[in-house]
């Protein structure tokens, strides 16, 4: 396709997430948009539309305009997704905050970022006040759970808040105009700020588009109808959740059943009672599964269409278990959004999920789109090196570039890199960094920072990631924001953090190396306390070994990859020894 053909395609159909509500909202308001599962509540579109409308006609009678940042540090997924909504209705920017984090990771984003307006909940009040000191005085709004919420907690109730920023009940914000606002929303508007981990500095902000947000979901949510229902568990300060999960089923006019975390224990328990048909299953919750006692009834569920991130060598085994009939896979980033994709035909007809339990488009239906759209079918069956992503869709073009930035021949690693063949389909720059977003791209390819491969077959494949990025229970982490935290112990010198394979699954475990300041007492037990006030759980080190020096190239380099071949070294030896 030309460049008029493509613009013309993506734009047929609505690209600001926002207004897609307020279509579903006028044309099929009383269908059910949101169930949360956590309380078992249902919300139609007609509702969900006017409490996004009422926060929007909030925020803006306190001042908040088009372009303003709002910052959103929220464990509950029901009132993040009013506030991503109706922050969207005001023209605002949505910038949610990991709700893990405290100390330095929270203060850094609440700086970096600057919000006119932050949102918080009552739980993380006395997290708020710990930087208050490092950090400008901003209006708050606070959600406060009430007893027989779920997420009530009887020993605050009787708590004063304290909150040293300026306070507004997130009550309040429900008692606006439910009108929609009718701001001019364009698709090249800013609609979100996503922190990405840092790797050799301070973590960045990804500064995203709606177009972004269109076309992140674009390929996902060409499979739905409004029958279907998406399953999400996955946390909304990341894209998989927030856009992937739940502004995906918006686009589609579709339900999102909506839980505050996965539990491989009530993970069934919750398709069945929601009827999910859609889901994404993330690298460790996969083994999770699999490792559950093997049932004759373990293909009788509504799911079947399953996103595998990354894609499993078995696959194919846990799609004939559990009965999916179609597993997409691809390469999904917050920089460049899913520029590649793939779906595989794992189950035969009738071997999949039951009819009686099936949803959505049927096989041949999802086949004609994938021809239509050039998104590759492979069959199950077939054997597929691991990194599987896919081919690249027809908005991108994909190359695989060396340290001189030059093409790569077929077969040999390099560094994935992207140039979008429309305008706002990748980030529009990195918030306040202008040499990383220079950087970034250079010669006019966007360079993703992961390594990958071109095979022989035409498809890519996904090697590893490049820099200091430890990838641990679906989060990214930055080794440099880890070694900084762990610098900040008065009795420690200095520290190297780096991944290692973790036991399950194809994630990583946390290891770092410390050197003791002179004359420091400090032993593995107490550090391991201490860590766990200063950086959320998935952030602990798993390994943790105290050394007298690290070693470093003549030009004062640390050499991880010394330390990781003498712990790998170590680590063997136990299991043998096992």
């Amino acid at each position: 396709m030309n460049q008029t053909e493509l613009l013309n395609e993506l734009s047929s159909r609505e690209e600001v997430v926002p207004k897609c509500l307020e279509y579903w909202a006028e044309t099929a308001g009383e269908n059910t948009f949101i169930y949360y599962g956590e309380s078992d509540k249902k919300i139609s579109y007609q509702k969900f539309n006017q409490i996004a409308n009422s926060i929007g006609h909030s925020l803006k009678a306190r001042g908040v305009q088009k372009g303003d940042r709002i910052s959103v540090f929220l464990r509950n997924p029901i009132v993040t997704t009013m506030v991503m909504f109706g922050i969207w209705k005001c023209g605002a920017v949505f910038s949610p905050i990991n709700f893990n984090y405290r100390g330095r990771l929270l203060s850094y984003q609440l700086k970096d970022t600057q919000p006119k307006v932050l949102f918080t909940e009552r739980s993380m009040v006395p997290i708020l006040n710990e930087i208050a000191s490092e950090v400008e005085q901003l209006s708050t709004v606070v959600f406060n759970p009430q007893e027989g919420d779920h997420d009530y907690i009887a020993e605050m109730a009787d708590i004063p808040l304290n909150l040293v920023f300026n306070e507004i009940s997130f009550d309040r914000m429900l008692q606006a105009e439910t009108d929609n606002l009718n701001i001019e929303l364009n698709y090249y508007d800013t609609a979100n700020i996503i922190y990405t981990s840092g790797t050799t500095g301070p973590a960045k902000g990804v500064v995203q588009s709606h177009r972004w947000v269109n076309g992140y979901t674009l390929r996902l949510r060409s499979c739905l109808t409004q029958e279907d229902v998406v399953y999400n568990d996955l946390p909304l300060y990341h894209v998989g959740g927030a856009f992937a999960n739940i502004a995906r089923a918006c686009y589609g006019g579709c339900t999102v059943a909506i839980w505050d975390k996965f539990s491989p224990n009530q993970f069934w328990t919750r398709i069945e009672k929601s009827g999910a048909s859609v889901a994404i299953l993330l690298d460790v919750m996969i083994p999770w599964l699999m490792n559950a006692k093997p049932s004759e009834n373990d293909r009788f569920n509504t799911l079947n269409k399953v996103h595998m991130q990354p894609l499993p060598k078995y696959h194919n085994e846990v799609a004939k278990r559990f009965g999916f009939d179609i597993v997409t896979a691809g390469f999904g980033q917050t920089e460049a959004g899913a520029p590649m994709s793939s779906v595989i035909l794992e189950t035969e007809e009738g071997e999949g999920t039951p009819m009686h339990l099936y949803k959505g488009l049927s096989r041949k239906e999802i086949i004609a789109n994938c021809e239509k759209e050039q998104v590759p079918i492979i069959d199950g069956k077939k054997e597929l090196n691991k990194g599987f992503m896919g081919k690249p869709n027809q908005y991108f073009d994909v190359i695989v570039l060396n340290e001189k930035d030059e093409e790569v021949p077929v077969g040999q690693v390099g560094q994935i890199a992207f140039r979008p063949r429309l305008p706002h389909l990748v980030l529009s720059e990195y918030y306040n960094k202008p040499e990383s977003t220079k950087k970034a791209f250079q010669n006019l390819w966007f360079h993703s920072g992961d390594a990958a491969y071109l095979g022989e077959d035409g498809f890519y494949y996904f090697v590893d990631r490049l820099g200091g990025v430890i990838r641990c229970r679906g989060e990214k982490i930055s080794s440099y924001q880890l070694e900084d935290i762990i610098n900040s112990h008065p009795d420690i010198d200095l520290c190297a953090a780096f991944p290692v394979p973790a036991e399950v699954g194809d994630e990583d475990d946390v290891a770092i190396y410390v050197v003791k300041k002179n004359g420091a007492e400090i032993d593995e037990e107490e550090l391991r306390i201490w860590v766990k006030d200063k950086m959320p759980k998935y952030m602990w080190p798993k390994h943790i070994r105290f050394t007298l020096d690290i070693p470093r190239t003549p030009t004062n380099k640390i050499e991880k990859y010394k330390l990781r071949q003498e712990l790998m070294k170590e680590l063997e030896k136990e299991k043998e020894v096992v």
